[in-house]
């Protein structure tokens, strides 16, 4: 897996303060993304392990909400299993921070990965510029949703977080 960037300190991207991980990879295009640098599998920098230690010793503060993962789009078929070990290892480290994800997938196509109960929220959807709403909390076009992963899965159906 590669990645562009770890953001430190976060307060846009997810609830609280949080890290950002921003992965490589993206199939999706969007006219208008924010970040088509992130969009070559290849492009960026070998999420290592020295990258992770980055990423977990920033993690490890305790004024730090979770983790955000984005990108690029952190379900990128080729980033899938990486981000599933990551996923795992900080349920297990950090049991009581919140997982953020944000991907161009829609919720039903993503719901039954294995991983995706451990995330508490999922942005979804690709960016649709004509949808752009400046106004709208933690997503950029209205046709985004931001899911409850825990509540949707437990009953079945999707729920929305609300601000």
């Amino acid at each position: 897996m590669h990645y562009h960037n770890i953001t430190k300190d976060d307060m846009l991207n997810g609830d609280g303060l949080r890290v950002v991980l921003w992965v490589a990879g993206c199939e999706h295009h969007c006219e208008k993304c924010q970040n088509p640098v992130t969009w070559d599998i290849c492009g960026g920098l070998e999420f290592d392990a020295a990258a992770k230690e980055e990423l977990f010793s920033e993690l490890n503060k305790p004024y730090i909400s979770g983790i955000t993962f984005s990108g690029g789009d952190p379900l990128h078929p080729q980033n899938r299993e990486d981000i599933g070990k990551l996923i795992e290892k900080f349920v297990k480290k950090f049991p009581d921070k919140t997982i953020w994800l944000y991907t161009g997938y829609e919720w039903h196509e993503i719901k039954d990965l294995p991983f995706i109960k451990n995330v508490d929220i999922l942005v979804d959807g690709k960016y649709i510029d004509a949808l752009r709403d400046v106004n709208l909390p933690w997503r950029g076009s209205s046709n985004q949703k931001v899911i409850d992963v825990k509540k949707s899965l437990e009953i079945g159906k999707t729920v929305l977080m609300m601000k």
